[in-house]
This record gives C-alpha cells, structure tokens and sequence, in this order.
C-alpha cells in the first residue's frame, strides 16, 4: 500500500495546462505591478507630497516581495503553489484598493507591504518550482523562460489598460478597476494545486529545508549568483517607476513614457524568448554577463545624447531585450546547482537580493531626485552596476552540486 497522501499521488497536469496558468497569473500580476509608475506623479500631487513616499512606498513593495518570495517558495514546494496562490492573490487586490483609498504617505507604505506580499506568491520566482517541475530538464530553463515572456505580455497588455483606464474614469478609479481585475488569479490556481511528489527527478536524495539551504550557503557559485541578481533588481525598479517622470520632466507627453514601458514589454518576450534557447549553445554565465553588458549601453544612451520621445521608446526597447532574460537563465542555475526539491524557495533567496537591489534602487532614485532634481547620478550608478554583475556571473561554474551526480545506493 501506498504510503502517499491523496493530493501527493493525485497524477500530474500536463505541461500545456500548467505554462498556461502560470503564464496568465504571472501576466497579470507582474504586469500589473508594472504600471505603478503611472501613478507616480498624480498620487503625489493628490496627496501633496514630494515623490520620495510614493518611491518609498514601492521600495517596500519590491522589499517585501524579495523576503516573502523565500517562506512562499518554501510553502509551494512543500505543500505546492494553490494555496499560496489564493492567499497572496487576494493580498495583491487589496494593495491595489488601499492605494486608490490612500489619505496619507503611511496609506502608500501599507499598500507597499500587501503588493509586495501579494506578487511574492503570484510573480515568476514563487512559480519557477512548479514549472521546473512539471518540465523535463531538457525542456526546463525554455519553460521557465516562458513566465518572463508572459510577463512582459503582461507588461504590453497593462499599460494601455491602465493608461485608458486613468485617461477615461480617473487614477483612483483605474485602481479600483485594476483591484478588481486581479481577482481573475484566484480561478487560475487549480491547475497550480496539490501537492508536489515528495522525491523529485534529478535529486539524488531528499533533503530538508535547512540541509537544502546549507547546500546552498556554502556553494560559492550561488553567492556569485545572488550578488548579480541585486542588480537587476535594481536597474528594473528605478526604470519601472521613475520613467514616466523621466519623460515628463524633459517636457514630454505623457504618452511617451506609456509607450516606452509598452516598448520594454513587448522586447522583452522577445530577449526572454531568445534567453531561454540561448542555454542549448552557450553556457549560462556567459548569457548573463552579456545581458548585463548590454544594458550599460542603454543607460549610456539615456544619459549622454540629446533625447527625442522615439528614441526613448528606441532606448527603452534595446533596455527590454535584457530585462526578464535574466530570470530563465538564473532559475535554472539554481535548478543544475541543487536539482528541483527546492527549487522556488532557493531561487526566492536570490530572488530576495533582487527586491534588495530594487529597493536600493527606488529609495536611492527618489532621495537622489529630491536632492537635485536630477537622474544623472542614477543613470550614471546604473552603468556602474551594470558592469559589475558583466564581470561578477563570468567565475560561476555551471555544473551540479556532488549530491546530484552521486549514484544512489541499490
């Protein structure tokens, strides 16, 4: 007789089923929460305030999501991703209710705290383990890639939402509407329910929870891992929020900065795309070094020509044939570094230097402007940091941890 629980033999949905819901749910939370520098501008003469709260209220969002991305990549590979799922679904709705309700810059943090909460259990890293899972390994790193290309489709359908939505009925209305639209997720977790089979294919053994992350902590190849992923948090963040006011601030229309953010979408399916079949020929460590290299070009770019609204959408584009082609890369090097057991909580630990990264950089950009009135030093530590994680992802040796290529006993 088996000694399996009911939901641990329940058999496993087909790949096609799982991609789908996974890709819609990251579609809309992930592109939803792309949007938020829309609202920058007009939350903050709402409320009377400089931009620095509404900056610090989206810090603590990308904070949040980095530290709860470990407990519910934790709970999903224990006990899989449906219930965490329901419960940060419904966080990511109220987030967006308490913004449109905000009276005071302590609204803003609190709402920062439940979007963070919310995409910690509804974006990419919370659902790498259960795709990783549900793909073959020969298939995995394209599977993955899969949910940054739903996300940037996200990203393309959200914006022109959102930007209608505010145009038509208004910034707090759009955000109510918006609230309610994340109510799809809920529906969307069952084909993510259930829990995963307790031996996984590609671990020689089992592990527990503190054995997986001493594995980790001392395998000098994640912590070089972890430290470039900081930056792409930090470049994503900054770009995400403050464009928008960027463009204005240059005496541009709004529909610039719209259209520039629709132009990262749309060029990062396509460099996700390409990211996720780039591992077939050519190691990963040397995709991600070359992303980060291009994307100092850029920043470059933003900073030293004389800017036109086309070529900020043009800038923008290049910028978002590099942004999620990370994801794919790095998740599946935390899957051949440690196989798949833990596969969401270890890439949630790393995923946590990224929300580190990005808080960095919304606290440094809002603080930086205030004080000049200025993004020069931004796009200036942006190239910096670019070129660091270049050089950082290069020493990483892309191969399996001893536990995996050991031969288990007969």
């Amino acid at each position: 007789m088996s000694s399996q629980s009911p939901a641990a033999a329940r058999p496993a949905r087909p790949l096609w089923l799982v991609l789908l819901a996974a890709g819609t749910i990251v579609g809309l939370a992930m592109g939803l929460r792309q949007v938020m520098g829309l609202y920058l501008k007009p939350l903050s003469d709402e409320l009377g305030v400089g931009r620095e709260p509404f900056s610090n209220a989206m810090a603590i969002a990308n904070l949040t999501w980095g530290a709860l991305t470990i407990v519910a990549g934790a709970v999903a590979d224990k006990y899989g991703a449906g219930r965490v799922l329901i419960v940060c679904g419904l966080a990511t709705v109220g987030s967006f209710y308490l913004m449109a309700t905000a009276q005071t810059p302590l609204d803003l943090y609190i709402a920062g705290l439940l979007a963070g909460a919310g995409v910690a259990g509804t974006g990419v890293p919370a659902l790498v383990g259960a795709v990783g899972r549900a793909a073959p390994a020969e298939r995995r790193t394209a599977a993955i890639a899969s949910l940054g290309m739903a996300s940037g489709l996200g990203a393309l359908i959200a914006f022109p939402y959102a930007h209608i939505l505010i145009e038509t009925i208004g910034w707090k209305a759009s955000l109510m509407t918006i609230s309610a639209t994340c109510l799809l997720i809920l529906p969307l977790a069952w084909p993510l329910a259930g829990k995963p089979a307790p031996h996984q294919a590609g671990a020689a053994k089992s592990q527990t929870l503190v054995e997986a992350f001493s594995e980790a902590f001392s395998h000098p190849s994640f912590w070089l891992l972890t430290s470039g992923f900081f930056v792409c948090g930090f470049h994503l963040a900054f770009y995400g929020v403050h464009l928008p006011a960027f463009v204005s601030d240059l005496g541009m229309p709004a529909w610039v900065g719209v259209w520039a953010l629709m132009a990262v979408g749309i060029a990062n399916i396509v460099g996700t795309y390409a990211a996720g079949q780039s591992g077939r020929f050519v190691e990963r460590r040397v995709g991600l070094s070359f992303i980060y290299f291009m994307r100092s070009f850029a920043f470059i770019a933003l900073l030293l020509l004389p800017l036109t609204p086309w070529l900020i959408i043009a800038i923008s584009a290049l910028l978002g044939l590099f942004w999620l082609s990370t994801v794919p890369l790095t998740s599946t090097l935390v899957g051949i570094f440690f196989g798949t057991q833990w596969m969401s909580m270890l890439f949630g630990f790393v995923f946590l230097s990224h929300q580190l990264g990005s808080f960095a950089g919304l606290w440094l950009a809002g603080t930086l402007y205030d004080a000049t009135k200025s993004y020069d030093t931004m796009w200036w530590i942006c190239i910096a940091l670019a070129l660091f994680a270049a050089l950082i992802h290069w020493p990483i040796r892309e191969r399996p941890v001893a536990r995996l290529t050991e031969q288990p006993a007969t």
